[in-house]
């Protein structure tokens, strides 16, 4: 398991998957071991995945200052990741809260950036959080589900501040409520790390305005990758975040939740690879 050392002397580990051309994956949660990011459907065949655990998540160490683990601060190990491995750029692929870490990164070193997909990533970092209604709306569609009448009375309550995050409502981020989806959602607890995931959108971590105009100046090609049956982001959402780069595509993944290499991996690679390699 490599490592290296951050600009504050935490030691930091990322994993190495595939072979070929590197492409840098910055996990969700927030703050959430890359663990689960597995080979992402099997695109570790095409790409040699670079699996970051952010400071304080899976291998890597926790940090002296807690305050380190707020989303701005974090672009300095992803810049320091990069000068380690000897990359002149990468490609970087953000995943759900990670992914307003990649558009902070981007924002800050734009010239270090080849290509940037976002993947079910939250704009936290734009100033467009996922609101209630859409979750609402998105939830709505699953109504038909077996699962849907246990789980949306606390994904109500959750919504509506009225009742705490329930491991019940998990099936409304995922397209397919299958074993698989079961056993990924069964490791999230112990592959988070609750502390850090509170102080990562803290006040200061993001500067919307800025960021909003750093990015419409970020010319290299950006790809915005929603499921359909998500609710943060929903599709509509993650059409607005495309729309603040001057180059993006953007792409539904039909059927999918917020974890799409796991409802439909074939489809996911597909559509990833054919934006990293330039072929649309």
């Amino acid at each position: 398991m490599p490592t290296f050392s951050a600009s504050d002397g935490t030691r930091i580990a990322y994993h190495l998957r595939g072979e070929g051309e590197p492409l840098l994956v910055v996990p969700g949660g927030p703050m959430r071991a890359s663990a689960y990011l597995g080979d992402l459907g099997g695109l570790a065949a095409h790409r040699q995945l670079v699996l970051l655990d952010l400071r304080g998540t899976g291998d890597s160490a926790a940090p002296e200052d807690p305050a380190t683990y707020r989303c701005d601060h974090m672009v300095d190990d992803v810049e320091v990741l990069r000068d380690h491995m000897g990359l002149a750029h990468m490609d970087v692929l953000g995943h759900s809260a990670g992914g307003s870490l990649a558009m902070l990164y981007a924002a800050r070193y734009p010239e270090r950036v080849a290509r940037l997909a976002l993947v079910t990533a939250t704009p936290w970092a734009l100033g467009m959080p996922a609101t209630a209604a859409d979750r609402f709306a998105a939830a709505g569609s699953r109504e038909d589900e077996a699962w849907f009448t246990q789980a949306y009375p606390a994904f109500e309550a959750w919504l509506a501040g009225e009742g705490d995050f329930d491991p019940v409502f998990a099936p409304f981020f995922y397209g397919r409520w299958d074993d698989a989806a079961k056993e990924h959602d069964a490791r999230a607890d112990d592959e988070t790390n609750d502390e850090a995931a509170g102080i990562y959108g803290s006040d200061g971590a993001y500067d919307p305005p800025r960021t909003r105009s750093e990015l419409a100046r970020f010319t290299a090609p950006v790809l915005v990758l929603a499921g359909e049956l998500d609710g943060g982001p929903r599709p509509e959402l993650a059409r607005r975040t495309a729309e603040i780069f001057p180059n993006a595509e953007y792409a539904v993944q039909p059927g999918a939740g917020h974890y799409p290499w796991l409802d439909d991996a074939d489809w996911f690679v597909w559509r990833v690879v054919a934006f990293l390699d330039g072929s649309g």
